[in-house]
């Protein structure tokens, strides 16, 4: 009970530190996934609108914040999900990592969206032919360790890459489908996030982004 108490004092001094959040202000997690996909969707048909991207929206921002989602992403240069989701300013709360792994600053950075600004909805983005995973594939299978800190990667990885072992399937598509959902349910293990599910007012789902296509396909959620 302590420790909830805690936490609750922390929320609530960081709720007063970086914005005021309304519950009014937020859509439900089925609304901001179809925002999402609505946004995919024009994009990737070469038809985006640039939301929320004007002088009018960022004045209106400047005294607090509620994006709609949080987007845990690569580091990919090719993937940037306010480009791939055609959004705009205040929209989501982006943290991004090579291979979307998840250390505590990048933890700490989710629970903020989701415990503070109470995003909705939180999306874990791979893409295909992630850099991340080859190398990681390469560094388990080969037990050949990655340069400097970019080896803490490859160990993060490393239960997708065994999941897949094997397979007869595309070994790097497989991984990318497994990091992702295995992210997904590592995600779930944190209490701010768990809470939030189980408050029914919040989702986790994932997702993987198509180079070729623009298009991003959800797991089933």
């Amino acid at each position: 009970m302590k420790r909830y108490i805690l936490a609750a004092a922390a929320a609530l001094i960081l709720q007063g530190a970086f914005c005021q959040v309304d519950a009014k202000d937020q859509v439900s997690p089925a609304v901001a996934l179809k925002m999402l996909q609505e946004g995919n969707n024009r994009y990737a048909a070469g038809e985006p609108t640039y939301p929320h991207q004007d002088a009018t929206t960022r004045e209106s921002l400047s005294s607090g914040q509620a994006p709609f989602a949080v987007v845990l992403s690569c580091v990919d240069s090719r993937v940037p999900p306010e480009i791939v989701f055609d959004r705009g300013l205040g929209d989501m709360l982006v943290i991004r990592t090579a291979g979307h792994v998840v250390d505590n600053a990048a933890l700490g950075s989710i629970e903020f969206g989701v415990g503070v600004l109470k995003s909705p909805l939180l999306v874990v983005l791979g893409h295909e032919s992630c850099g991340a995973v080859k190398a990681s594939i390469t560094a388990v299978d080969e037990q050949s360790p990655l340069p400097g800190a970019i080896q803490s990667l490859a160990e993060a990885i490393k239960p997708a890459v065994d999941k897949t072992r094997g397979t007869t399937g595309d070994r790097v598509a497989e991984t990318i489908d497994a990091n992702v959902q295995m992210v997904v349910e590592q995600l779930k293990k944190s209490e701010i996030i768990r809470t939030a599910l189980e408050n029914g007012s919040f989702k986790v789902v994932g997702g993987v982004y198509d180079l070729d296509t623009g298009e991003v396909h959800f797991h089933d959620h």
